[in-house]
C-alpha cells in the first residue's frame, strides 16, 4: 500500500492542477506563446488565471505580483473607456487582488504564529495582525470594489463583509470603518450568553498545519485515556496518531504505530471490525480528483500493542478504487459484526456505484451492494445509519450532490428500499455531512441534513436578514415509526452556513445534543465563522458561536466531541486546512471550562452484538430539578466529518442520580436494565452482565500534571 501510496501521490502532484505546479506551466507557456496580434483583453485574462494559480499553490506574493499587472491593465482599459467603474470584469479583478491581499495577511500572521486567538471571529487580543500590509492592502482594494459596485452586485456584500473583518485584523473595527460598509457588531454576537472555549492546540502540539482531512478521537492503545487521528486530504500528506500520555499531554505516537508512509485521506470512520476488543480505522482517500481518484482506501487493523497493519486487500475492500469521503459503519444484518457502507464520487462524467461491504466475520468483507438494492448511482457526500421506526435493523440515508438524497429503508431480509420521497426527505438537493440523533429526547431517532448551497455573499445576505433563495439545511424530525417532519424553521434554523465538517455532542451536558459545523468551500475569499449550535432543551436552537469562541474563519473538516481531560464534558477538536496547496492551516482544540452540570461516561462492549456496540441505544432516567426525564443517547462516532468517541458520555443537567439506566441491544433484541447509579463517574457495562464496572481514571489538566479523581 504504500509504494502505491507513493506513486499516486507523484502523480496526483504532476497531473493535477491544483497540487502542483503544472497549471503555472501551462498558463506561463501559453502567455509566452502569446503573439503581437492577440487581444488585450485576452492577455489580461491569461495574467489574472496565473496569478490565481500562484497564489492557490502558495505562492502569495508572486500571485500578487501577477494580479498587480492585472489590475494596471484594467485601470488601464478603465482610463480609455473600454471599462466602466461599475462593469463586473473591473470590479472583478479588484476584488480578487483583494482577496489576494488578504490570503498574504493570513500567511504573514495566523499561519506563522497560530495563536490561540488566531482567527477566531471577532478578532481581538492575540488575533490582531503583527503584520498589517496583508491587511491594508486587502483593505484598499475592497473599499474601492465598494466604492463603484452597485449594492445588489453579490460582489458588495462579500467585498463588505471581508471589509469589515480586515479592519478587526489591524483593531480598527468598528470606528475605522466607513460608515457606509459598517457591518453593525451586532451581527458578532451570540443569541444567548455563553462561556469561552479557549484553542488548546497550541499549547499541546496538536496543531498539525495541513490542508483539509478527517479527525478521530478514541482510545486506540485500550487504556481507556482518549488519543487522536488526524489526516490530510493531501495525497503526500502523513496521517498522524497522537497519543495520550495520560498526564494532560500527548505524543506523535505515528512511527511507531507504523502509519508512516499512509498518506491522504479526507475523512476517517473507526470500529472493531474483527470484534478483538480494540479499534480499526479506515481512511477514505480520492475524493475531489476526479478522474484521477482512483485512489484505494485504507483498513488498518489494530494489532492491540499500539501498532496498525494496512488489510484493505486481504480484507477484500481494495478490489475497485474510486473516489470517497463518505463512510459508515454498522451491523445491518444483526449478525454481530459491522459492516461498511462506503459512498463514491462522481469520475468524470461517470458516476460508480457506491459499496455496502457485508462483513463475513473472518476479518474479510464481500460488497452485497447490487443485491443489497443500495448502490445509489450519484455522487455521494455523506452517508449515515440509523434505525427510524424502531424495528431493530439500521436503515441508511446518503447525501448526494446535486441530486435527491436517499433514504434506505432495512427490509430485514438482507435488502432495503428507498423510501426518501414518500417520506419527503429528499432535500436539500446540495447537501454535505448529515447525522441522525435524538434532538428532543422523545426516543425516536431524528435526521439533520445540512445545505451547502451557496457562496460567500448568500451566507452574508443570510445573516444580514436580507432574503435569498438558496436551500437551508433541513431537520426532520422522526415519529419512531418511520415518518419525518421537517421542523428546521421552528427549531430557530434559518441562517445559510455552507458546511463541509459537522458533529455532535451536549456541550454543558444539560442532557440535550448540540451541534459544531466546520464552514468553508475551496476559495480563498469563503473566510467564515465555524459555527456553534447549542440546543435549548428540544424546544429550538441557539448559535452560541461568538460567544464560545468558536467562530474560527478558516476552513474546518473533520471534528469530534471528546472529553479529553476526564473532567466529564466535551471538549471540541476541529481538524483545520483548505483545498489548495497554499490553504493549509492548524487544527484547533476547545477546551470546555465547565458548566456546572451532572454526566456519566458509559463504555459498552458487546459480546452477541458486535464487541463496540454500535447501533446500542442507551436510555437514562432522572430527575432533573423535580421533573423525571429521559435522556437517550446512540452508540455511534456522531456525524458524518470527524468521530467522536463510541465511550458515550451523557449529560444529566441537575440530576444527582441515576434512577434508571437501561442499555438496548438491536443485534439481540434484549435491554439491561441498572438502577440507582451514582453520577459523574465513568463505567464499563459488558452486554448481558447484571453489573457494571467503575473505571478508575485521572481527571487530568490538558498540559499539565494528572489530578486525582
Amino acid at each position: 500500500m504504500i509504494d502505491l501510496l507513493k506513486e499516486i501521490a507523484t502523480r496526483t502532484k504532476r497531473d493535477i492542477p491544483f497540487l502542483g505546479d503544472r497549471m503555472v506551466k501551462i498558463l506561463d507557456r501559453r502567455l509566452a506563446e502569446l503573439g503581437p496580434e492577440t487581444p488585450y483583453t485576452e492577455a489580461l485574462y491569461l495574467r489574472a488565471e496565473l496569478g490565481e494559480a500562484e497564489i492557490q499553490r502558495g505562492n502569495i506574493e508572486q500571485g500578487i505580483r501577477r494580479l498587480l499587472e492585472v489590475y494596471r491593465g484594467v485601470e488601464l482599459l478603465k482610463q480609455k473607456g473600454y471599462l466602466a467603474p461599475d462593469q463586473v470584469a473591473y470590479l472583478n479583478a479588484v476584488y480578487r487582488l483583494g482577496v489576494a491581499y488578504m490570503r498574504l495577511g493570513e500567511t504573514q500572521n495566523c499561519c506563522r504564529e497560530r495563536l490561540p486567538e488566531s482567527c477566531i471571529l471577532p478578532i481581538r487580543g492575540g488575533g490582531i495582525h503583527d503584520i498589517q500590509d496583508g491587511s491594508r492592502g486587502a483593505i484598499k482594494y475592497f473599499t474601492q470594489v465598494l466604492r463603484n459596485a452597485p449594492e445588489n452586485l453579490p460582489l458588495y456584500l462579500s467585498a463588505k463583509w471581508l471589509l469589515n473583518i480586515m479592519y478587526m485584523t489591524i483593531d480598527g473595527y468598528p470606528e475605522q470603518v466607513p460608515p457606509r460598509f459598517l457591518i453593525d457588531a451586532g451581527l458578532f454576537e451570540s443569541d444567548e450568553p455563553f462561556p469561552r472555549f479557549r484553542n488548546r492546540a497550541p499549547d499541546l502540539g496538536l496543531d498539525t498545519f495541513d490542508l483539509a482531512g478527517g479527525v478521530i478521537v478514541d482510545d486506540f492503545t485500550g487504556d481507556e485515556y482518549l488519543d487522536i487521528v488526524v489526516s490530510t486530504w493531501d495525497p503526500s500528506g502523513q496521517m498522524r496518531l497522537f497519543i495520550n500520555n495520560r498526564d494532560g499531554t500527548f505524543s506523535d505516537n505515528t512511527e511507531k504505530a507504523n502509519l508512516t508512509g499512509l498518506t491522504g485521506g479526507l475523512n476517517m470512520a473507526h470500529a472493531d471490525y474483527d470484534n478483538d476488543g480494540d479499534l480499526d480505522i479506515l481512511v477514505l482517500r480520492g475524493a475531489w480528483l476526479m478522474k484521477l481518484g482512483r485512489v484505494p482506501n485504507s483498513l488498518l487493523r489494530n494489532n492491540g500493542d499500539a501498532t496498525f497493519t494496512d488489510v484493505t486487500f486481504e480484507a477484500g475492500l481494495g478490489e475497485d478504487h474510486f473516489p470517497a469521503l463518505a463512510g459508515a459503519w454498522a451491523d445491518y444484518d444483526k449478525d454481530g459484526d459491522v459492516d461498511l457502507y462506503i459512498g463514491n464520487e462522481s469520475i468524470g462524467d461517470s458516476i460508480p456505484p457506491s459499496h455496502l461491504f457485508r462483513n463475513n466475520g473472518d476479518g474479510t468483507f464481500t460488497d452485497v451492494a447490487a443485491e443489497a438494492g443500495v448502490p445509489n448511482f450519484e455522487h455521494a457526500k455523506a452517508v449515515g445509519w440509523g434505525d427510524i421506526d424502531g424495528d431493530g435493523f439500521a436503515d441508511l440515508y446518503i447525501s448526494n450532490f446535486q441530486a435527491e438524497n436517499r433514504l434506505y429503508h432495512n427490509n430485514a431480509d438482507g435488502t432495503f428500499t428507498d423510501v426518501a420521497q414518500r417520506l419527503g426527505v429528499t432535500t436539500p438537493r446540495r447537501s454535505f455531512p448529515l447525522w441522525f440523533w435524538d434532538f428532543d429526547n422523545d426516543g425516536a431517532l431524528d435526521l439533520y441534513v445540512s445545505s451547502y448551497a451557496g457562496d460567500l455573499d448568500a451566507l452574508v445576505a443570510s445573516h444580514l436578514d436580507i432574503p435569498i433563495e438558496n436551500e437551508l439545511a433541513r431537520l426532520y424530525r422522526g415519529d419512531g415509526q418511520g415518518g419525518f417532519v421537517d421542523v428546521a424553521q421552528e427549531q430557530n434554523l434559518k441562517r445559510l452556513t455552507l458546511p463541509m465538517a459537522a458533529n455532535f455532542g451536549d456541550l454543558d451536558n444539560d442532557g440535550y445534543l448540540d451541534y459544531y459545523l466546520g464552514t468553508g468551500y475551496p476559495d480563498y475569499e469563503a473566510l467564515m465563522p465555524n459555527v456553534m449550535v447549542r440546543n435549548r432543551g428540544g424546544t429550538g436552537f441557539s448559535d452560541v458561536t461568538f460567544a464560545g469562541g468558536f467562530g474560527h474563519l478558516q476552513k474546518g473538516h473533520g471534528i469530534a466531541f471528546a472529553d479529553l481531560d476526564n473532567d466529564g464534558d466535551q471538549d471540541i477538536f476541529e481538524q483545520m486546512g483548505g483545498f489548495y496547496l497554499g490553504d493549509k492551516f492548524s487544527n484547533a482544540l476547545f477546551e470546555n471550562p465547565g458548566f456546572g452540570n451532572h454526566w456519566i461516561s458509559v463504555k459498552l462492549v458487546g459480546v452477541d452484538s458486535n464487541r463496540a456496540a454500535i447501533g446500542a441505544r442507551i436510555r437514562a432516567e432522572v430527575i432533573d430539578n423535580g421533573k423525571r426525564r429521559s435522556i437517550y443517547k446512540h452508540v455511534n462516532s456522531g456525524a458524518s466529518f470527524g468521530a467522536n468517541p463510541l465511550r458515550q458520555t451523557i449529560g444529566l443537567g441537575k440530576a444527582t442520580r441515576i434512577e434508571v439506566l437501561e442499555i438496548y441491544w438491536p443485534a439481540t433484541g434484549r435491554t439491561q436494565t441498572f438502577r440507582d447509579l451514582p453520577v459523574d463517574q465513568f463505567i464499563r457495562i459488558v452486554e448481558s452482565e447484571d453489573r457494571y464496572t467503575p473505571l478508575e481514571l485521572n481527571r487530568l489538566r490538558l498540559g499539565g500534571e494528572p489530578i486525582s479523581q
